[in-house]
């Protein structure tokens, strides 16, 4: 048997959490890529308000960045100054992940 979370650390991610700011942002970009692949997302702004991210979009995305990153993100935080951008997404995130710590 595999000590436990050999299979986490391969992925960057060890009971939740992510090694760095870098990998963190990988993985938003990855999750945002599989939305719309035709966006380069590390230079879109206005995702939501320029009709990139339309609400059903918002919707898997808060989906997969709850699973992903082990967080929750409520209804109070659903505005589109926290979904302007994929660096304004991960402000929303680390915040959330700061807050657990």
């Amino acid at each position: 048997m595999a000590p436990m979370g050999d299979g986490l650390r391969e992925h960057g991610v060890l009971g939740g959490r992510y090694d760095n700011k870098e990998e963190k942002m990988e993985e938003l970009l990855e999750i945002l890529g599989d939305l719309h692949p035709e966006v380069d997302f590390t230079t879109a702004k206005d995702l939501v308000t320029g009709g990139i991210l339309d609400s059903f979009d918002i919707v898997s995305l808060i989906s997969e960045i709850n699973e992903e990153f082990d967080i929750t993100i409520g209804a109070a935080e659903l505005t589109p100054e926290n979904f302007a951008s994929a660096e304004t997404i991960y402000a929303l995130i680390k915040a959330k992940l700061d807050d657990e710590d």
